[in-house]
C-alpha cells in the first residue's frame, strides 16, 4: 500500500502553497477535536446509562453527526497529503515515457469525483433544508460535513492537478475532458446504440485503478459514471448514498479502536510488552518470530487496524532484528503474515465491516474468529521455530528499560485487551461502546502510568489516528455507492444465480472454496473493505441457503480477503508493510512464500472443519 499520487502541492515559499498547508492544518486539527469530542459524547452515554440509569437520547444522533465530520474533513486532509492507498503497480507496466500524462490522468479524476460529489451535496442540502431527524435535529447537520468535507476534497485535488508541468495540465485535462464529451454525446445521439451504464461502470472501475487513483476514488469514480449515465437517477442521489455508506453508529467503533490502538502505541504500552516478551522468549529457537506473531495478535486485540499493528509491532522488532543481525526481508514477510493471521482477532475493522454489511451479530464474529486466528498463529509459530534460528536478547535493545516497568506496561496492555474482550462477549455493551471505554482506559491509565505523552504528543495521536479513520472510512462511504450502482444493474442477482447453480452442482463445500478464491483475488485488487462490502451481502444469504452458518463463513471470508490484501504481488498490505519496514516487495515476496503456503492450508482447514469456528460461539451460546 502507498500513495498513489505524490506528495501535493504548490511549493510552500509560494502563497498558495502557504495557505494550502495552512488549510490542511486547519482541517486536521477540526477533525482531532471532533473524533475526541465523538468520544466525549459516547463515552458519557455509556456512563449515563448504566451508571446513572438514565438514557440519552441525543447522543447516537449527535455522535453520527460528528463522525460525518470525521470522515469527508478526515478524507480531505488525507487527500492533500496524497496518504489514500492506491497501486500504481498497473499503471508502471506501461512506457514509462507515458507515467506523467497518466499521473496527470488520475489527478483528473480525483478531481472529478471530489467536483461531482461537492455538487452533489449542495444539491442534497437543499433539498433536505426543511427535514429534520427523528428526534427533532434539522437533516441538513448531516449533509454540511459532505458538502464542506467535498469542497476542501476538490480544491486539494485541483491543486495537485494544477501542480504540474503546464502542457501535460492541459493536455491531460483537454484529453480527459474530450473523452467525457464524446462518450456522453454518443449516448445522448445514438440511444439506440448507446454505451451500456454497465459497461461504463467496469471501464471507469478498472481504468481508474490501471492509472494508480487511490481505490476510494477508485469506486466512487465507477459509480458517478453510473449515476450520470443514469438519467432516472437525480445526482443529489450519488452524495446521499456516500453519505449512508458511513452514517452509522457501529462503525464509529473504528476510529475509536484505531484511537485506542495508537494510543498504546506511543504511550510506550507496546514497546514494553514487545521487550519484555524478548527478554523471556529470545533465546529460543525462533524466538523472534515468535515474538512477532505473539505482539501482532495482541496489539490485534486493541486497535482493530492491521496498519496500526504493523506499525507498532514492526517499529521495535525490525530495529531487533537488524541488531541482531537477522534477515529483514524474512522479518518483513512474517510481519505481513501475522498480519492476515490477527485479521479475525476481535476488535477487527474488517470484522466489524463483514457483521454491518452482512447483517451478522458483530459480537458473535468477534467469537468466532478467535479459534481459527489461534490455529494460524500456532501453525506459523511451527514453521518459524523449524525455519528460524536463535539471538541475543542483549543485542536487541540499545537501553535495557528496568524489569518493573516492563511488567508494569504489560499488566496495563493485558488489562486493556481483557476489558475489549469482557465487554463485548458480556453483551453489556456494544462495540462501539466498549471502543469509546478502551480509548479512555488508554487515555487516563496509559498515561498516568507511564507518562511519556505530552499534550503536543497527544494532540499529534488524535491527528494520526482522525486521518487514518477518515481514509478507511471514505473507503467504505464510496464502496457502498458502487454498491448501490451495482444493485440497480441486477449484477448481485447475477453473480448469485451463478453461484447458486455451482453450489448445486459441486455442493457447498465447493461454494465456500470458490468464494475464498473470489475473495483472496478481490482482497489483493481493492483493499479489505470494499470487497467485504461488495461480496459480504451477496455471499452471506447464499451460504446461509446451504446450511453453512454465517458466522463460519464471515470468519472465513475476512481471513480470504486478508490474504489477499497482504499476498504479493499487488497486495495492498503487502506495500505497507514494505513501506514501515524499509524493506521492498521485491525482495520479501520469496521468504514469504512458504508463511503464506502455511496460511492458505490453515484457511482450507478452516474452510473443511466449522468446528474451529463454531465452538467458541455456541459455548457463549451466540
Amino acid at each position: 500500500m502507498q500513495a498513489a499520487l505524490p506528495v501535493w502541492g504548490f511549493r510552500q515559499d509560494h502563497e498558495a502553497g502557504r495557505w494550502l498547508a495552512a488549510l490542511t492544518r486547519w482541517i486536521e486539527y477540526l477533525s482531532a477535536a471532533v473524533l475526541a469530542a465523538d468520544v466525549v459524547v459516547v463515552f458519557m452515554s455509556v456512563l449515563w446509562r448504566y451508571v446513572l440509569h438514565d438514557p440519552v437520547d441525543w447522543a447516537e444522533e449527535v455522535a453520527r453527526a460528528l463522525m460525518l465530520v470525521l470522515v469527508f474533513f478526515g478524507a480531505a486532509s488525507v487527500l492533500a497529503r496524497s496518504q489514500h492507498v492506491g497501486v500504481d503497480l498497473f499503471r508502471q507496466w506501461l512506457p514509462a515515457r507515458w507515467q506523467p500524462a497518466l499521473m496527470q490522468a488520475a489527478h483528473w479524476i480525483i478531481g472529478a469525483v471530489s467536483a461531482s460529489l461537492s455538487l452533489s451535496s449542495m444539491l442534497l442540502l437543499v433539498d433536505t433544508w426543511t427535514q429534520t431527524t427523528p428526534i427533532g435535529l434539522p437533516q441538513w447537520l448531516y449533509v454540511f460535513p459532505v458538502a464542506i468535507g467535498s469542497f476542501f476534497m476538490t480544491l486539494f485535488a485541483l491543486a495537485n492537478a494544477l501542480n504540474g508541468p503546464r502542457r501535460i495540465v492541459v493536455a491531460s485535462l483537454a484529453a480527459c475532458a474530450a473523452l467525457g464529451v464524446v462518450v456522453f454525446a454518443w449516448n445522448a445521439l445514438v440511444p439506440a446504440h448507446a454505451v451500456p451504464r454497465g459497461v461504463l461502470l467496469g471501464i471507469g472501475f478498472f481504468g481508474a485503478l490501471g492509472l494508480g487513483v487511490p481505490i476510494g476514488f477508485v469506486l466512487a469514480f465507477a459509480a458517478l459514471l453510473y449515476f450520470l449515465s443514469e438519467p432516472s437517477l437525480p445526482l443529489l442521489v450519488y452524495s446521499q448514498q456516500v453519505m449512508a455508506g458511513s452514517d452509522h453508529f457501529v462503525l464509529l467503533a473504528i476510529p475509536f479502536f484505531v484511537l485506542a490502538g495508537i494510543l498504546m502505541e506511543c504511550n510506550g504500552m507496546s514497546s514494553r510488552l514487545i521487550e519484555l516478551l524478548l527478554r523471556i522468549f529470545g533465546r529460543v529457537r525462533g524466538g523472534l518470530g515468535l515474538i512477532t506473531i505473539t505482539a501482532t495478535a495482541f496489539f490485534s486485540g486493541v486497535s482493530g487496524s492491521k496498519l496500526a499493528d504493523i506499525a507498532a509491532v514492526g517499529g521495535i522488532v525490525m530495529p531487533a532484528v537488524r541488531r541482531t543481525r537477522q534477515d529483514p526481508n524474512e522479518a518483513a514477510g512474517l510481519l505481513a503474515c501475522t498480519a492476515v493471521m490477527a485479521e479475525t482477532i476481535p476488535p477487527c475493522v474488517n470484522m466489524i465491516i463483514m457483521g454491518f454489511v452482512a447483517n451478522i451479530s458483530i459480537a458473535g464474529l468477534f467469537m468466532a474468529g478467535l479459534v481459527p486466528a489461534a490455529v494460524m498463529a500456532l501453525s506459523l509459530a511451527v514453521l518459524v521455530v523449524i525455519v528460524g534460528g536463535k539471538i541475543n536478547p542483549d543485542e536487541a535493545f540499545e537501553h535495557r528499560t528496568p524489569l518493573l516497568k516492563l511488567l508494569g506496561g504489560a499488566l496495563v496492555a493485558v488489562v486493556m485487551v481483557a476489558m475489549i474482550g469482557k465487554g463485548v462477549t458480556a453483551g453489556v455493551a456494544t462495540s462501539t461502546e466498549v471502543s469509546a471505554f478502551a480509548v479512555v482506559y488508554a487515555l487516563i491509565v496509559g498515561s498516568l502510568a507511564f507518562r511519556e505523552l505530552s499534550v503536543a504528543d497527544l494532540g499529534r495521536v488524535f491527528v494520526r489516528s482522525a486521518s487514518m479513520a477518515g481514509s478507511i472510512l471514505f473507503i467504505v462511504a464510496a464502496a457502498t455507492s458502487l454498491s448501490f450502482a451495482l444493485t440497480i444493474e441486477q449484477i448481485p442477482q447475477q453473480v448469485s444465480t451463478t453461484m447458486i447453480a455451482f453450489a448445486h452442482q459441486y455442493g457447498s463445500v465447493m461454494f465456500m472454496l470458490l468464494s475464498v478464491l473470489m475473495m483472496v483475488v478481490f482482497g489483493a485488487v481493492l483493499e479489505g473493505a470494499p470487497a467485504l462490502i461488495i461480496f459480504g451481502p451477496l455471499l452471506t444469504p447464499i451460504a446461509a441457503q446451504l446450511g453453512i452458518n454465517p458466522l463460519h463463513f464471515g470468519t472465513v471470508m475476512v481471513i480470504a480477503m486478508g490474504l489477499g490484501l497482504f499476498a504479493p504481488p499487488i497486495g495492498l498490505g503487502l506495500f505497507a508493510t514494505c513501506a514501515i519496514t524499509g524493506t521492498q516487495v521485491k525482495d520479501v515476496a520469496r521468504p514469504m512464500v512458504k508463511y503464506l503456503a502455511v496460511l492458505l492450508l490453515t484457511l482450507v482447514v478452516l474452510v473443511l472443519v466449522p468446528a474451529f469456528s463454531m465452538w467458541l460461539p455456541n459455548r457463549l451460546g451466540l
